[in-house]
């Protein structure tokens, strides 16, 4: 099969146990990886350290890239996709946790449809047991149903994803912002025609909690989503209504209270595993 890059990105308030988790996942793939590309984003803690220490003795794959400071998402990943020396890249955040086959999966993709630029897949959510799943993340699957998707929403699941490097960046790639920049690279591919899907089964389990949703309300946030959705509504991707909708949504989830803004995006925009 063909042979890929993993790209994790990190920085200092991330957590040792949730790096090893994530690590061993990458590493016990059925189609292991040929390499596995770390970005640190800024200075990291002693215990961080000394995770990638050992792991880079014990795996050659290992590339370290080192920003001097912390320059947050953005910056990272292009870091990141620049020192990817395979054209398919695999990512996944430091505290989540993949699916041995998740990889073979999407890889047979790319090797049955030449012209895919993204391939994602729906995720399995916990919040401190990975065995103990308390709902799951579903994504549209069809490349129609992702472009509609895409006009609300963000149409994947950032850790879930493998993407083809080299149109990636032909179609300008990551963007230098902090937040949001998943949402702005996939909406931005899909505008421009980049062919996309979704596996229609969970392949990665992601670590969440009522911080998560406490991460989502502040104001860098709003900032950055709603510049995406401005630039698409230039782009002419989506609609004023589509502007205006995502706009209010986006203010009023900012404003309402943490516990009814938990409540709803359980309710909402998660399904419930039994």
């Amino acid at each position: 099969m063909e042979k890929y890059s993993v790209l994790t990105t990190l920085y200092a308030k991330e957590k040792p146990e949730f790096l090893r988790a994530c690590l061993d996942s990458m590493l016990a793939q059925t189609v292991p990886p040929s390499e596995y590309v770390i970005v640190k984003d800024g200075p990291l803690t002693e215990e961080l350290e000394n995770v990638l220490s050992e792991y880079a003795q014990r795996y050659e794959i290992f590339k370290m890239v080192c920003l001097n400071e912390n320059m947050g998402c953005g910056e990272a990943s292009i870091a990141g996709m620049n020192a990817c020396t395979y054209d398919l890249v695999a990512r996944i955040d430091s505290d989540d946790i993949s699916m041995p086959n998740r990889c073979e999966l999407e890889i047979k993709c790319f090797m049955e449809d030449p012209e895919l630029v993204v391939v994602g897949s729906d995720m399995y959510e916990f919040e401190e047991d990975p065995s103990v799943i308390v709902s799951e993340k579903k994504m549209p699957y069809s490349q129609e149903e992702i472009y509609k998707f895409g006009k609300r929403r963000n149409p994947f699941n950032h850790s879930t994803v493998m993407m083809r490097k080299s149109i990636v960046q032909k179609h300008g790639g990551y963007a230098p912002i902090r937040r949001a920049l998943d949402l702005e690279l996939f909406t931005k591919l899909l505008y421009q025609g980049c062919k996309c899907k979704n596996l229609d089964k969970p392949l990665v389990l992601f670590r969440t909690g009522n911080s998560r949703v406490k991460r989502k309300k502040n104001w860098t946030n709003l900032k950055c989503d709603l510049g995406v959705y401005k630039r698409n509504y230039k782009e002419k991707y989506i609609s004023l209504f589509d502007l205006f909708f995502v706009t209010v949504r986006q203010v009023v989830f900012f404003l309402m209270p943490d516990g009814l803004a938990r409540f709803l995006y359980s309710k909402i925009y998660r399904k419930k595993v039994s």
